[in-house]
């Protein structure tokens, strides 16, 4: 007999291609079912380097906005704010740690990045991190997801997808001197938790802003759904600030400096402690404590100038210095205290040109990452006092670690209807890791590699019908991703019960991705649908190696893993009645790749870890004739996912031994703008108080949840 979430993600799957049958109607004549434009005019940086509408860029592309993040979808974090996107599946290894896996792959296989700036660095984790927990969602004025390899555009980790958060800046600009403030509470009963943020901007005519904004943040123990209830040390405290300063040279020329701040404090992984749940038969920890503390600080000055007019039209300039910091503090069964972590400071440099010509129009530059680590782990005393340091922390310790990157796009119209883009990048990436433990001497080692490599693409967008509403997109391009130090040098502990070991032979990973797909857009409807297969080769896999370290498992890493991953995505927006809007998606990954699953040497084809189960979400959107207040309500159906890997078997801790269930979650919400600068936005989530959690993750989703969150502006 079928499961009831089978049938109910083949029900929504039917619904969402009635819908794109609707749109295809739709696009096919004239409507004026609405007077305000969907995406059809939404301007898109990140997918070529060049600005285009989203329905020009010929990638699977999404935008969110600061209203869609904070008003609409409520999201208290910047994965979160992910969660409504076809093919997207947040993992959430505890409630300060989420991590986005998007086409079969997450951590450092997915890339963030900060006004065009790299949030990834050389010490970001294999599998789910806490990473992209540290950019406050309430900084952002708007999210850009590119969906597949990046590598030729942005090097290196833009494996599964690209995100690019826009910061925010000034506001308000206009006649003589201006000023705006603004406060923001969000109140959530499920997560027994408040987010307070306070705007100020101001603006001196059309020369020169100032922004500033301060968030503060308190997240209690989340009330899970069903029998579970209160699940243990998942609250922890944040407080993040950010700046910018924006000066014209002209209209067409800016330059920026900006700072942000994040600071997370006494986050759990409460699954590897006594205080996790058993769950669908899931094993509960044996360490006391296990606490992260982590801080990031960014700053950078930006150069942007464009319609110059010349052989250069535009330049994009920027000079950063990046800082992310990390401590563990951990309590085991026998009262053994130990504490470890590192911080990374990263300068970044990169300058990017564009030259219309008769062959197209040339996005070409450079740019370089350099990242000074220093890592630590000490045993303690009862008292907190070091009782002994160790040869180096999770990572080497007194290393450096490199990215050059040189790249070049070009954007030819071959014909009225056609265009292609052509691009290729050269990364040449260099380590020095001074001091590394020898997992078999339990020596210190050093270790000083490089690598360089060079990858292509090409992709093609036509234009179809008359009226040309509908978009035919597809291409191939190439990723590539160089070990760094995590893969080289990571002591630490990885899944459950296993401790991971350096491994300081490696080699790049290497993909090819083929994507065909078509999206289409009137002012009543969107519609985006894609193929995506992805050819994996000598991907770095975590392998047993036969050894039990201080009770843990022994993994090490080496370039086994080939296979593939492939899935469809389809989104689409029908808005039938001025006021009515539907709007549906569902995604379909499957994936395999070869493993040593023991630690004889036999090698293994199996699923793909943490594969996304097929995953769809079905909703409705009203809107009031005067737009003063708004509702909607969706469903989100996910499949059980029962395919899994030797990992996932082996990650007790987070994983049911069956796979993880499915679910169907109900969430309703709506808002009010009671008064010209005041607004209120309201919802109940998991109506149902459904018990479930997302594949791979360490703790349950929220139960029934009353959301309130009030803006005002003066």
């Amino acid at each position: 007999m079928l499961r009831a979430p089978v049938l109910a993600v083949g029900a929504l799957i039917l619904t969402a291609l009635c819908m794109l049958m609707a749109c295809a109607a739709a696009l096919g004549a004239e409507t004026d079912t609405t007077t305000e434009p969907t995406w059809l005019d939404t301007v898109f940086v990140t997918a070529t380097r060049m600005a285009k509408a989203i329905l020009d860029t010929p990638n699977t592309v999404q935008s969110l906005t600061s209203t869609d993040i904070q008003a609409r979808t409520l999201s208290r974090s910047t994965p979160e704010a992910l969660r409504e996107m076809p093919g997207v599946m947040v993992q959430k290894t505890s409630n300060g740690q989420g991590s986005p896996y998007m086409r079969g792959f997450t951590g450092f296989r997915t890339l963030f990045l900060l006004d065009g700036i790299r949030l990834n660095n050389s010490v970001f984790r294999d599998g789910p991190n806490q990473y992209w927990n540290t950019v406050d969602p309430f900084s952002i004025s708007r999210l850009e997801v590119v969906k597949g390899p990046g590598s030729v555009t942005y090097g290196n980790d833009a494996i599964g997808g690209t995100v690019n958060a826009i910061s925010r800046g000034p506001e308000g600009y206009g006649d003589g001197l201006r000023t705006s403030e603004r406060l923001f509470y969000r109140v959530s009963s499920a997560e027994n938790s408040h987010i307070a943020r306070f705007d100020f901007d101001l603006t001196q005519d059309a020369d020169y802003g100032l922004h500033v904004g301060g968030t503060w943040k308190q997240f209690g123990d989340v009330e899970a759904g069903g029998d579970v209830g209160r699940q243990r040390k998942t609250g922890y405290d944040e407080w993040d600030a950010d700046l910018k300063f924006e000066y014209f040279l002209d209209p067409d020329t800016v330059v920026s400096v900006a700072h942000q701040h994040v600071d997370l404090d006494d986050a759990w992984r409460t699954h590897k402690t006594i205080y996790g749940i058993s769950w669908k038969g899931t094993t509960i920890g044996d360490e006391l404590e296990r606490s992260l503390d982590q801080s990031r600080g960014l700053t950078a000055v930006q150069y942007h100038s464009t319609d110059r007019a010349s052989f250069i039209d535009a330049i994009s300039a920027s000079l950063s210095y990046h800082v992310q910091e990390e401590s563990q503090f951990r309590i085991r069964t026998d009262e053994r205290y130990d504490r470890q972590g590192f911080d990374v400071g990263t300068v970044g440099a990169s300058i990017q040109l564009e030259t219309p010509s008769a062959i197209g129009r040339w996005a070409y530059g450079i740019e370089y990452y350099h990242d000074d680590v220093d890592s630590f782990a000490d045993k303690l005393n009862a008292d907190g006092s070091v009782k002994s340091s160790s040869i180096q922390g999770p990572v080497a310790d007194d290393a450096t670690y490199g990215l050059l990157g040189v790249f070049v796009e070009d954007d030819v119209q071959v014909h009225d209807k056609v265009n292609l883009i052509f691009g290729a990048r050269y990364t040449y990436a260099s380590v020095d890791a001074g001091r590394v433990e020898d997992p078999i001497t339990g020596g210190a080692i050093s270790l000083d590699e490089t690598w360089d490599t060079a990858v292509g693409s090409a992709r093609v967008l036509y234009a179809l019908g008359e009226a040309e509403q509908w978009r035919l997109f597809g291409g191939v391009s190439q990723g590539v991703r160089a070990p760094n130090l995590s893969d080289l040098t990571r002591l630490d502990t990885a899944r459950s019960n296993e401790i991971e070991t350096p491994s300081p032979n490696l080699d790049p990973e290497q993909f090819i991705s083929y994507e065909i797909g078509i999206k289409g857009a009137t002012e009543a409807c969107t519609t985006q649908l894609a193929w995506f297969y992805t050819d994996i080769s000598n991907m770095i896999v975590r392998t047993p190696t036969g050894r039990v370290i201080d009770e843990s498992i022994e993994v090490t890493k080496r370039n086994a893993g080939d296979g593939y991953v492939q899935g469809v995505e389809l989104s689409a927006s029908y808005r039938f009645h001025p006021q009515l809007n539907a709007v549906g998606s569902v995604a379909w990954t499957d994936g395999e790749v070869d493993a040593y699953p023991t630690s004889e040497p036999v090698e293994v084809r199996e699923p793909l870890s943490r594969l996304m189960p097929t995953t769809g979400i079905l909703g409705l959107h009203w809107d009031h004739p005067a737009k003063g207040c708004w509702a909607e309500a969706l469903v989100t159906i996910a499949d059980r996912q029962d395919d899994l890997s030797s990992d996932d078997r082996r990650d007790t801790q987070r994983i049911p031994p069956d796979g993880t269930p499915g679910y169907t979650v109900l969430t309703v919400r709506g808002g009010w703008e009671v008064a010209r600068h005041f607004t209120v936005t309201a919802a109940v989530e998991n109506v149902t108080d459904e018990e479930y959690r997302i594949h791979g993750s360490g703790q349950n989703e929220p139960g029934r949840s009353f959301v309130l969150a009030l803006d005002y502006t003066f």
